[in-house]
């Protein structure tokens, strides 16, 4: 059987798609302390093989503080590049364009294109434990506040995981993640806000004969730092063919 790949929870894995292989991967994150959720859908594509990958994620969303708003986020558009790809380590940068299709004065989105890099690698220590590190950065040109009011807004990301194959079909893994982005105030003003969270979960295959491969796992982001008490439960499911 196929082994589980390219099925990281926060995280993202260097393994582009084969070529002929697509895959369609969904994602819902729900927090008990805020009572917000995020739901994500992400369809990858070789073009035309491996070296090269398109994809785009779909984000549907329930943010507010004292007032809840649900509805479409910022749509990404991603592309990646299998800059290396052996039996021991993967390495595939990302440049993304993200769409200004949330409604920005709801607070689903920035009101403007942004930018963003991301540097996924993974590491094969053994034949049972996988690692993966991310490092990435976000620019939003003239990012718009519910007022109106415009800034330039930067963020950056970063995180690593480990994955024990307890066999080809089941895993167990933990992943530390971070991310830090600027918001914009009424006045104009910029502040940083940071998240952080330790992720444990696991994931399975169910693989066909047909050659579908089906991933589904649940994880429990636990906030530290800044992010403490905001706990969660993540749901995850995949299909590959």
């Amino acid at each position: 059987p196929e082994v589980i790949q390219d099925n990281s929870f926060l995280l993202e894995e260097a393994y582009n798609q084969e070529t002929g292989v697509v895959q369609y991967i969904q994602a819902f994150q729900y927090s008990h302390k805020t009572k917000e959720w995020l739901y994500t859908f992400t369809h990858e594509m070789p073009l035309p093989n491996q070296t090269h990958q398109l994809s785009y994620t779909v984000p549907l969303a329930r943010v507010g503080d004292e007032e809840f708003n649900s509805g479409l986020g910022d749509i990404a558009l991603n592309y990646r590049y299998q800059l290396v790809g052996n039996d021991r380590l993967a390495v595939a940068p990302r440049l993304t364009l993200i769409l200004p299709t949330g409604d920005y004065k709801k607070g689903l989105g920035l009101g403007a294109i942004g930018y963003q890099v991301n540097l996924p690698l993974s590491w094969e220590l053994s034949d049972k434990w996988i690692s993966h590190w991310n490092a990435g950065a976000t620019y939003t040109p003239r990012a718009r506040e519910a007022s109106g009011i415009r800034a330039n807004l930067n963020g950056y990301n970063y995180g690593a995981s480990m994955i024990y194959l307890h066999s080809e079909n089941f895993n167990y893994l933990v992943e530390i993640v971070k991310s830090s982005a600027q918001s914009l105030a009424s006045d104009g003003s910029k502040a940083w806000e940071s998240s952080s969270f330790v992720n444990p979960g696991f994931r399975a295959a169910i693989n066909y004969e047909s050659g579908l491969q089906v991933v589904y796992g649940v994880s429990v982001p636990i906030g530290i730092g800044s992010s403490r008490g905001n706990n969660g439960v993540l749901f995850y499911l995949s299909f590959e063919k």
